[in-house]
């Protein structure tokens, strides 16, 4: 596997919780930050993938013209902006 360097800048108080959870689970901050950030990767790709799969063939007009023969309704209080 090949590997690049990459110099981050943290928040210390990111850093800090950072560096007591590698602690806690006994590796390196290095390789916690490595498997964090390989993780949000798997997720994200997952999610966009989910999506993808999940939107199909769909168009943006599908949508348009579902939403023209939903009813004229007020929102109820509890999904109005505050």
């Amino acid at each position: 596997m090949s590997k690049a360097t990459y110099p981050l800048k943290l928040p210390l108080s990111i850093k800090k919780a950072a560096q007591r959870l590698a602690k806690e689970d006994g590796v390196s901050l290095n390789q916690w930050i490595a498997v964090a950030v390989a993780e949000k990767v798997g997720v994200v790709e997952t999610a966009a993938d989910f999506f993808k799969k999940r939107a199909g063939k769909a168009t943006g007009e599908g949508l348009m013209k579902f939403l023209r023969t939903a009813p004229k309704l007020a929102p109820e209080p509890e999904d109005t902006l505050r």
